[in-house]
């Protein structure tokens, strides 16, 4: 770690894919670039996961999380980039005036442009609902995550995974390189969130999947001892020794809401242009604070894109963010989009589809504009519209 400057030209918050992406592009392109990362070493969320694939589309090899994260943050200090480890932002000010929290006390930072790459978290038990006890045993994918690839540890023998999203998948193989047997995956709809093959892995190592099933009760004093389980009129029992709740993800986006810049209230990620631009135009923002949730190689390129629209607004070269006009959603099968706006004469946007996510299963005609477009779809799916002209509204003609 380096001291950090009082000032530079891109401060970038957050380590993970998106924030080392575009830390190696700008600093290769001559800026001085800082990334601070609260976490004791950067990486993000590949950093827990020790299990494959990662790295093919950046790197054109297959790897690991682990081994991933490290190409990543040492391709960003091969180009220029410096890091700095254990350092919190406890307040984003207007025009890139950020303060920081670390071993040496607090700082105040002004940058050129911030970028904003602070990623998503899963939503945890207590917003689910689940009654029961609150024995130990409970914990998200991450948690899971470090205890099995950063601690060498194996919590349980026998857990149930809540959630059938690519995540839960991750967690259940997470599980078996740790030596333990999920004895099923939970999913309270009638069809598996992620792709119906990728669910296939579990079901080959054991682990059943569950449709239409809720965990009503965790059950347990120290420890999880089991847990109850209802689908439509029948309710039992399953002896299990842990819980892991996986997926719903939510933007890491605490820093957001005690600041100026306006937040959509669909993604709960800030509001951008498709430069990834926030209401304030000093900051930027990209990855999975964006939305909930993408993968690794959509966030790093992503980065890679958002840095490039930092380039250009440094050199004056972007559009006047007081002229762009809102993109709009009034379907209510339609959960999020973005950009929210989109700014006039663009040309290479860091976004370069309008990004949408369902809240159910839809199938139909999407308008805006002059375009249009099939759509046959479900949530976690990931649909990319061409970019409007300018703001629109997003209207859906569902087909019964």
């Amino acid at each position: 770690m380096t001291n950090l400057p009082d000032t530079c030209d891109v401060l970038i918050v957050g380590g993970g894919p998106a924030g080392l992406a575009a830390a190696a592009r700008l600093a290769e392109a001559g800026l001085d670039v800082h990334l601070v990362e609260r976490e004791p070493v950067a990486g993000g969320i590949p950093r827990h996961c020790g299990h494959s694939p990662y790295g093919w589309r950046e790197f054109r090899r297959v790897m690991g999380g682990q081994a991933y994260a490290k190409r990543l943050i040492a391709r960003a200090k091969a180009c220029g980039a410096q890091l700095h480890t254990g350092v919190t932002v406890t307040d984003l000010g207007r025009r890139g005036q950020v303060t920081v929290s670390s071993d040496s006390g607090l700082q105040s930072v002004q940058a050129r442009a911030v970028l904003l790459a602070t990623g998503a978290r899963e939503t945890p038990r207590a917003p689910r609902f689940i009654g029961g006890t609150k024995p130990g045993g409970v914990m998200n994918t991450g948690a899971l995550q470090s205890l099995v690839y950063l601690n060498r540890e194996r919590p349980f023998r026998r857990p149930v995974v809540l959630g059938s999203e690519l995540v839960s998948v991750s967690a259940a193989l997470t599980c078996r390189h740790a030596g333990a047997q999920p004895l099923a995956m939970i999913e309270a709809n009638d069809r598996p969130t992620t792709w119906r093959a990728a669910t296939w892995l579990p079901r080959v190592l054991g682990t059943p999947l569950l449709l239409s099933t809720q965990i009503e009760a965790i059950h347990g004093r120290s420890w999880v001892e089991g847990v109850t389980l209802v689908n439509g009129q029948r309710r039992w029992d399953m002896d299990c020794d842990g819980v892991v709740v996986t997926g719903a993800f939510r933007p890491e986006n605490a820093l957001l809401r005690a600041s100026a810049i306006d937040v959509d209230p669909r993604t709960r990620g800030p509001v951008v242009d498709q430069y990834g631009r926030c209401s304030d135009p000093a900051y930027f923002a990209a990855g999975n604070l964006l939305r909930p949730v993408e993968t690794a190689p959509w966030c790093w390129n992503e980065g890679r894109m958002v840095a490039g629209a930092i380039i250009t607004a440094l050199a004056g070269g972007l559009p006047d963010p007081d002229l762009s006009e809102p993109v709009s959603a009034g379907h209510s099968g339609i959960s999020w989009h973005l950009p929210q706006r989109i700014s006039p004469n663009f040309s290479s946007p860091a976004l370069e589809n309008v990004q949408i996510g369902l809240a159910r299963p839809m199938t139909g005609t999407v308008r805006y504009g002059q375009a249009s477009g099939n759509l046959r779809s479900r949530p976690a799916r990931r649909i990319l519209l061409p970019l409007p002209d300018g703001g629109v509204d997003l209207q859906f003609e569902e087909t019964p």
